[in-house]
């Protein structure tokens, strides 16, 4: 169970948990901002019917093509929701790209092309809906129906996940905070392992170029990279230990760094440089990456990194179909964007070692 406390002076303060609102209030958060619940997607469809009489709550692409149902609770059992959503995944599954865009369209009111491109900055992949997730949004759980996602998951390796909301109150203000029943990038790796190529022993990390926050540049000089506002992102890192080949990339630049990583994720604050200085005491070009230092849930984490090759973020590398998502870690199997990485970064570590 999730809680919450305020912080007063030398003292901590429980903030209540109020009852849930209902999932159809859920459903209009998530439609309008899906990355409250970490997710990067456009939303293409939203109540669309199935071919067998049901209706999806919500259907999202990500930045590879792939579709993510989202089905809300509701008043349903949870037994009766995951079966529900079995049978429309079953649905998603047949989905062909011109009907992909065909729904896109009819939702968004123009070409999914076109918002794609302006939702993730890069052109549509050729191919959509290769794989698709399974996501089922709801206030709680009972521990049969826990057993059965997490069975799914991790014994099949079907890409079904549950996300709960939990509701603080305090006088006059309420609070959300959103969980994961099981992590969902392991959940997410699992699925793609059946379908996708061998991992290679080379990790994709997410830049997070933030002027202001966290500036690509302090990363280069200073060795290493950041993920931080909430340990929902931040804990990303700790897939990462030393001796790990990196490939460093920035949304809508490409590819800019290659290294590899020299240390456990640490504190912005805690972490000490290559010649032996505290980033507290550098001079940052983004000095912001040191917010909230002494709050483990909020702050930057950093991870060191032995720089290998980078270039400044307007050099960035990219190529039409190369791999990008939106998750701060995940493993690098694209064999392509390999091949065009080992390349450009002049890379000497065997594929496959």
């Amino acid at each position: 169970m999730t809680r919450l406390w305020r912080i007063e002076e030398d003292r901590l303060a429980e903030i209540a948990i109020h009852s849930p609102k209902n999932e159809a209030t859920i459903e209009d958060w998530v439609a309008k901002d899906p990355s409250i619940l970490g997710l990067n997607l456009l939303i293409i469809a939203r109540q669309h019917p199935t071919d067998f009489g049901g209706r999806i709550d919500l259907l999202g692409i990500d930045q590879d093509g792939d579709l993510t149902l989202i089905e809300a609770k509701r008043d349903r059992t949870p037994r009766d929701v995951i079966a529900q959503v079995l049978d429309y995944g079953s649905w998603v599954r047949g989905l062909s790209t011109p009907k992909v865009h065909s729904i896109a369209h009819a939702y968004l009111d123009k070409p999914l092309s076109e918002a794609f491109h302006g939702r993730f900055g890069q052109t549509i992949p050729e191919t959509l809906n290769a794989a698709h997730n399974l996501l089922i949004v709801a206030g709680s759980f009972d521990p049969s129906s826990k057993r059965i996602v997490e069975y799914l998951a991790e014994a099949h390796g079907l890409s079904i996940n549950t996300a709960f909301f939990t509701y603080f109150r305090e006088g006059e203000r309420e609070y959300l905070a959103a969980d994961f029943l099981l992590d969902q990038q392991q959940v997410v790796e699992r699925s793609e392992a059946k379908t996708k190529a061998p991992w290679t022993g080379f990790y994709y990390v997410n830049a997070g170029h933030d002027p202001g926050v966290r500036d690509w540049e302090d990363m280069r000089q200073y060795g290493f990279v950041a993920a931080g506002y909430g340990r929902f992102y931040s804990m990303r890192l700790n897939q990462l230990s030393p001796g790990n080949p990196i490939f460093v990339y920035q949304k809508g630049a490409g590819y800019i760094g290659h290294g590899i990583v020299t240390g456990e994720a640490v504190l912005a604050k805690e972490f000490v440089t290559a010649d032996g200085h505290p980033l507290t005491e550098v001079e940052l070009r983004s000095p912001g990456i040191l917010h909230d230092p002494d709050d483990s849930e909020l702050a930057d984490y950093v991870v060191g990194v032995e720089w290998k090759k980078t270039f400044p973020v307007v050099d960035g590398k990219w190529f039409e179909g190369g791999f990008a998502n939106q998750n701060v870690v995940c493993k690098l199997r694209h064999p392509a964007t390999l091949d065009f990485l080992t390349k450009v970064f002049e890379v000497d570590i065997p594929l496959g070692s």
